[in-house]
């Protein structure tokens, strides 16, 4: 059975994964290299945080552009176009590491935010080299299992860089490193053949976006992934800080909690197509409401390191479930020639949210501390079970 359904995944969504794991371990990268940059170079403690919100800034400014640029292009130029801002990302860090320069450093965040809207097209790419919508799930699955790789490679190549070029700060290294395995994820997508395109978007057959964007299928899609991404940005940005700056961890306790996390993003997603399968999407966002609703309890029962490795590995449960569910539901909401508006708007909206949730961690962070600011997250999960319920009442009709 197994075999069966790894057959039914075409060689491009593998092709897809392998070059996304390795491009995009850059994020987890950044998540602990700039926090940790900034907490030295940020003129004022309550913008450590910002370059990691520079990254989901740069990602939610970008989103309608690139959809539109992979409208024009085609997904392997326009995969091309987004690998080039990694490039620079790698460029503007490694100059930011060696002068120690904040606002380099912010530079490099926002460019690499663009690269990785380009790289979140990768997933409707996959799902485009499927015939079959039954086998949506698995395909997903198998795109989104590749972030292992990401979760391991990105806060190793930060540690491993830190002193291997000499910076008074340290982490140029980590910057090299990094553009390396760009370069390695630039090769292994050389070989993506692009699914052949639908037919065009058309005055007479496509509906207004105003009219996809409010059906109810639109909505609590976009709605389960949009709580993914700002609940677990929110405490996700604020967990480094909290760590080390506020409760003294060291960077191999940081590095470690940040490694289980993102791993816990994605190693669920071995399962998360079987899942998707077997109970629906549904189901599956009431599940993830309810691990974020786990994260709460956890996270407030102290600050030792055991209270901030099990709340961040909840933390990336409930983020896999929430986002693999929404992101296999948006197929339902609009047809092939709406494809592209229908995925800018859904992308906005989702990075948005982010944005402002990474925005506004390390203010709130400071200014609240780090109880407050997981029990803010109460209500945000309480939307997400929410949106399960309504979805599971539509499935039912």
């Amino acid at each position: 059975m197994v075999r069966n359904r790894l057959k039914a995944i075409p060689a491009n969504v593998w092709l897809l994964a392998a070059s996304q794991a390795l491009a995009m371990s850059a994020v987890p990268m950044l998540i602990l290299v700039s926090s940790l940059l900034a907490a030295d170079l940020a003129p004022d403690e309550s913008l450590v945080t910002l370059p990691v919100a520079l990254v989901v800034v740069g990602t939610a400014s970008a989103t309608i552009p690139v959809a539109m640029v992979m409208k024009r292009l085609g997904r392997k130029l326009g995969g091309y176009v987004g690998f080039c801002f990694a490039f620079g990302c790698c460029a503007l860090g490694y100059q930011a590491a060696m002068s120690s320069d904040f606002y380099l450093l912010l530079a490099a965040c926002f460019c690499m935010g663009i690269s990785t809207a380009f790289g979140q097209q990768f997933r409707f790419a996959a799902l485009e080299s499927v015939k079959d919508p039954a086998n949506y799930g698995p395909a997903l699955s198998a795109f989104m299992t590749g972030g292992l790789v990401s979760a391991y490679l990105g806060p190793e190549i930060g540690a491993l860089g830190k002193d291997l070029i000499e910076s008074e700060h340290g982490f140029a290294g980590s910057f090299v490193l990094l553009g390396c395995v760009v370069a390695l994820a630039v090769v292994v997508f050389s070989f993506f053949k692009p699914a052949s395109p639908v037919k065009l978007e058309s005055e007479t057959s496509a509906r207004p976006l105003r009219e996809i964007v409010f059906s109810s299928g639109f909505l609590l899609a976009m709605g389960a992934a949009a709580l993914s991404y700002a609940v677990m940005s929110f405490i996700m940005t604020a967990t480094p800080i909290t760590m080390h700056e506020v409760c003294g961890f060291s960077l191999g306790d940081t590095k470690r909690v940040i490694q289980s996390h993102i791993i816990a993003m994605f190693l669920p997603s071995l399962f998360v197509g079987w899942l998707l399968k077997r109970i629906g999407p549904a189901k599956l966002i009431i599940a993830g409401a309810a691990a974020y609703a786990l994260v709460s309890l956890v996270a407030t029962r102290g600050q030792e390191f055991v209270h901030f490795w099990w709340a961040l590995v909840l933390l990336g449960v409930g983020w896999n479930f929430l986002f693999a569910s929404g992101t296999a539901l948006l197929p339902r909401a609009y047809e092939g020639d709406e494809r592209f508006k229908a995925q800018a708007a859904n992308d906005f909206t989702v990075f948005g949210c982010q944005a402002i949730a990474a925005l506004s961690a390390g203010w709130f962070l400071y200014r609240f501390g780090w109880n407050v600011l997981i029990a803010t997250c109460v209500p945000l999960t309480v939307l997400a079970g929410a949106v399960g319920f309504l979805q599971l009442r539509k499935d039912r009709k």
